[in-house]
């Protein structure tokens, strides 16, 4: 007992010692937290109240407005449209009304339900789910639906419980409108083909914030300052696109498509040959940019006519295809044979190098052994013997141009493909640009040398093929071409102005001319490019039919063509440049009849429009029919007379209560009758003749004499060329139809072969 006290009282000052050493500890250690919360609260406030703000705000991104895509007149050509995103905060619903004792949810699905167009019950249900921060019950919601939205919430104080988010979408008024040039951008706003992809980093701005706090249960908390941080907007840019050039062309290779039944697509572009830009760039079957990934309808028919089951691996495969298929520029991302427009290039090279001058003669029995194999010339009779070498460029003969391909040689003829660009990119200002496909240098054999100095059995892309004809037309220098004019930020400060560039010259100014004067001469007299004469121009032009050796048939041959046409005006002094491209046309194959009519037709409409140099003969405008209604007989004979129409007039009465075209309706003057009805007279019905292989001066009578009236089209001056032939009329022989109609005839030379 006694040692146990003994070690109690040898134990006690250490106790107390230990419990004195954790009193100062706890005392030192608590100390320090007052000292540090004090710190904090006085000293460290505004940085630990920053930290707190950033841990509880929710950031909402504002996109950056995107820069516009205009055409060269300042028609919007892409935009974005401000949408919203309508959403509710259900924890702000739920306990605003157990507060103020209000159902709001029903108030808000009774009000929100008819603006939106979403179902009542959808928006109540989600009103319902307060375990959740954000409900949308609207998006893509335009701002004239949104500001009666504001105005109901506000009307009924639903500020806290009714938000709405501001997003961007990209819009382009015009749909269709040069949809494989302009694309179309993504989900997020980028720029996923054409003008839209190529400059999506000018296009896109800075995106900013909106910063706004809330707790865990999803509450606004007070107190809590919201930040905004501004978005930046994207630069916009303005291209070399005229809206009724293209108009004009994207009209025109539906018509090829449609008449021909055009498996593969038709392609176009407008040039100007001497700074590059390009005015107009088209492919058949343009999809909406606004709805990019709905299939057009001869893409559908496709994907409908496959056989495979909807949404099935196959189906979702061949979908995909068709879509970038649709999608892919065919100016720019696709090959073709040239053919014989290709001829334009080996003649301007022959005539650079001094190896032929126009009036060399040369001879076609029809075909030309060349290593072995005889060649043919698409006239299989031949084209005779003692002609001119510009007389075998006008009529396309083959046999010529292979033997100046000979004369050139292998090695310049390759080394003036390269000079014309063929085997590097144009440097357009547009994705996925494709280089030609030719022979290596030392490969090129006789054979070879042949067969591409008439176009065949190579490569290039639409684009190049312009680009390299352009050089001839604008004298010798291959140009770049391209789509942007400028680019403007948002201030209205130009950032860039395009400059023409000059890659280099590839043949002399004096080569360059020959070839523009042969060619004219022989679209305006007897060459295999007269569908391509525009009245009152000058008019240079090829056309070219080249086979597909990549497809072929059971015993191996090639079937399928493609049809073209190249052309520049005016022939002297080129301001623009067109190309017409069908592949795979069905019903006629040769470039003469299913591009360069349509060729006539789009510079019949530009080359006045852009005010082009005429040929200084004089031309006849068409003239619009006057409103010869009320008007006494002998009146609007005067009036009809004077404006170089004639009239018929049918009934005996004096004054004219009918006319048949109406007011407006353009007529030609050499051919243009107006139908006039008097009092009591029976409106006339006139039976269609069959002008179809007649010559235009016949069709025309014809027509005329049935009581109708003549619309022409093909050659531009139809009745000037009376060994031309009515390939088609638009109305059939033997219908019956109002007397005045007009019956549209084409006037081709059906015989050309090239």
């Amino acid at each position: 007992m006694q040692q146990g006290r003994r070690n109690l009282r040898m134990a006690y000052p250490f106790t107390r010692r230990r419990a004195v050493a954790l009193f100062l500890a706890f005392l030192t250690f608590g100390a320090f937290l007052l000292v540090r919360i004090f710190g904090m609260q006085v000293f460290g406030y505004a940085r630990y109240s920053r930290m707190v703000e950033e841990q509880v705000r929710t950031a909402s991104p504002l996109t950056a407005p995107r820069g516009k895509i205009l055409a060269r007149d300042g028609t919007v050509l892409a935009c974005d449209k401000t949408v919203w995103r309508v959403y509710l905060s259900p924890v702000d619903v739920r306990e605003e009304g157990e507060r103020n004792g209000v159902d709001y949810a029903t108030l808000i699905a009774d009000g929100l339900s008819p603006l939106l167009g979403v179902d009542r019950d959808v928006i109540y249900s989600r009103a319902k789910k307060s375990g959740t921060l954000d409900q949308t019950v609207g998006r893509n919601v335009d701002t004239d639906v949104f500001r009666r939205v504001l105005a109901f919430i506000a009307e009924n104080r639903l500020e806290k419980m009714v938000h709405a988010d501001p997003s961007v979408v990209r819009f382009y008024p015009l749909g269709t409108f040069a949809s494989h040039t302009i694309g179309f951008t993504g989900a997020d706003q980028q720029g996923l083909f054409g003008l839209e992809y190529f400059y999506d980093e000018v296009l896109s701005g800075e995106n900013g914030a909106f910063l706004h706090a809330k707790d865990a249960t999803g509450r606004e908390l007070d107190g809590v300052g919201v930040a905004y941080r501004e978005p930046i907007p994207g630069n916009s840019i303005e291209t070399t696109l005229d809206p009724y050039i293209e108009s004009r062309l994207e009209s025109l290779l539906e018509e090829i498509r449609k008449t021909f039944d055009v498996q593969n697509r038709v392609t176009g572009i407008v040039m100007n040959v001497k700074t590059g830009a390009i005015l107009a760039m088209a492919t058949s079957s343009p999809f909406d940019c606004n709805d990019p990934f709905t299939l057009d309808a001869i893409s559908q028919e496709k994907l409908s006519a496959s056989g495979y089951e909807k949404g099935g691996d196959e189906y979702a495969k061949l979908k995909s295809e068709l879509l970038y298929t649709m999608w892919r520029n065919k100016a720019t991302s696709e090959l073709y044979e040239p053919g014989s427009t290709f001829k334009i290039v080996t003649a301007a090279t022959a005539l650079d190098l001094g190896v032929v001058t126009p009036a060399d003669t040369f001879d076609c029995t029809g075909a030309l052994q060349i290593g072995g194999y005889s060649i043919s010339c698409h006239k299989r009779g031949g084209h005779g013997q003692g002609f001119s070498f510009a007389y075998g460029l006008q009529q396309s003969c083959n046999p010529t141009l292979m033997q100046v391909g000979a004369r050139i040689g292998a090695e310049r003829f390759y080394d003036y493909f390269v000079r014309f660009g063929y085997l590097e990119k144009t440097g357009i200002d547009l994705p996925s640009e494709v280089t030609g496909l030719f022979h290596k240098k030392e490969a090129i054999g006789t054979t070879e040398l042949a067969t591409a100095s008439f176009g065949q059995r190579f490569k290039v892309s639409i684009i190049g093929q312009l680009t390299a004809v352009a050089a001839v037309a604008n004298g010798g220098n291959l140009v770049t071409p391209y789509l942007v004019e400028r680019i403007v930020d948002p201030d209205g400060k130009v950032v860039f102005a395009h400059e023409t560039t000059v890659r280099r010259q590839v043949v002399s100014s004096d080569a360059a001319a020959t070839v523009s004067a042969i060619l004219e001469e022989g679209v305006s007299g007897t060459g295999g490019a007269r569908n391509a004469y525009v009245k009152g121009y000058k008019v240079a032009a090829k056309t070219g039919t080249s086979q597909k050796f990549d497809i072929l048939d059971a015993n191996g041959n090639s079937f399928l063509r493609v049809g073209s046409c190249v052309a520049f005006a005016p022939s002297d002094d080129a301001e623009i440049a067109a190309i017409i491209v069908a592949d795979e046309p069905q019903t006629a194959k040769y470039g003469a009849i299913v591009a360069a009519p349509y060729i006539s037709s789009l510079l019949g409409s530009v080359l006045p429009y852009i005010e082009a140099k005429t040929d200084g003969k004089p031309t006849p405008e068409p003239v619009a029919a006057d409103n010869f209604l009320s008007l006494t007989v002998n009146q609007a004979r005067a009036v009809a007379k004077n404006a170089g129409l004639s009239v018929r007039v049918i009934g005996d009465g004096n004054e004219v209560v009918s006319q048949f075209p109406a007011p407006g309706v353009l007529l030609d003057p050499a051919t243009g009758c107006v139908i006039l009805y008097t009092e009591n007279a029976n409106k006339e019905i006139a039976v269609v003749p069959r002008v179809v292989g007649l010559s235009p001066v016949d069709a025309n009578a014809a027509i005329l004499s049935a009581g109708l009236n003549v619309g022409f089209f093909g050659i531009g001056d139809p009745l000037g060329h009376a060994d031309a032939t009515v390939s088609a009329q638009s109305v059939p022989p033997g219908e019956k139809v109002p007397a005045g109609s007009v019956v549209r005839i084409t006037v081709l030379y059906p015989d050309e072969g090239d």
